[in-house]
């Protein structure tokens, strides 16, 4: 799933070149091939940062104007303006700041867009991932990382017709690639296509059978399609591999 469960490639995203230091599962399906392909995992996760109070104006009577908050907010999984945290936080991100210093000198540095891509998910800043994303693929248009990130971020904002289209170029330029395979899944158990969604997280699981989003997700798609001691046997075991896996699929939009 992805920013690419290598699940963003875990965001697994194989080949990546953004040696960032994530807590555990910050990228969060990709654990297995993140780490054979050089990777790290992610979990999304929101900054919530404080900013200094507001000035205070008209001294006589003391009044403190109290202009739109920089604040984070809860994820929405339903509002496609989601950013995850404040724009002022994001600027000042010391990662975010170098990639951003390296784009004004070559904007065209595809690997800069997908990596400051990355962060920007990390955060839960979906929309600018996307954007980052997005120009990634013009530069370079068989990136499939990026393809499967989009996939990724597109889905957890709700827009699961393109992440679908996104999901699919993935597995197109690379055929059973396991990270698209989690994401794929999790579009369809999102758009309520459990036999989809079962299809895609069984192949996951035959490249690697310790992929607990995977797992998970297939024991949800299961329940609902009426299968329930089966799909119970899946979230038990993947809840035993990963204890924050209903946490995180939460914070999908996805219980």
């Amino acid at each position: 799933m992805a920013l690419a469960r290598s699940r963003f490639s875990s965001l697994r995203f194989a080949g990546t070149k953004a040696l960032i230091a994530w807590p555990a599962r910050v990228w969060p399906r990709f654990c297995f091939f993140a780490a054979q392909e050089g990777d790290v995992s992610w979990q999304t996760r929101s900054t919530i940062l404080s900013l200094p109070p507001p000035p205070r104006y008209d001294p006589l009577p003391p009044k403190v104007e109290v202009p739109v908050p920089l604040v984070d907010k809860p994820a929405d999984n339903n509002n496609n303006n989601n950013e995850g945290a404040p724009a002022l936080a994001l600027a000042d991100d010391p990662t975010i700041k170098s990639l951003t210093a390296k784009l004004a000198d070559n904007p065209d540095d595809a690997n800069a867009l997908y990596r400051r891509g990355q962060v920007y998910a990390s955060k839960g800043a979906y929309n600018l991932a996307i954007k980052d994303f997005d120009d990634a693929i013009r530069l370079n248009p068989k990136d499939v990382e990026a393809f499967n990130n989009r996939c990724w971020a597109r889905t957890i904002i709700g827009d699961l017709q393109a992440a679908l289209k996104d999901c699919n170029e993935a597995l197109r330029l690379r055929p059973n690639f396991v990270d698209a395979l989690d994401s794929r899944g999790l579009v369809n158990l999102k758009s309520g296509l459990e036999k989809n969604a079962i299809a895609d997280f069984d192949a996951a699981l035959r490249i690697n059978p310790r992929l607990t989003s995977s797992l998970y997700g297939r024991g949800l798609a299961k329940q609902r399609d009426g299968s329930i001691s089966e799909g119970e046997l899946d979230i038990t075991n993947a809840k035993a591999m990963d204890p924050n896996i209903v946490k995180e699929f939460a914070s999908y939009g996805v219980r």
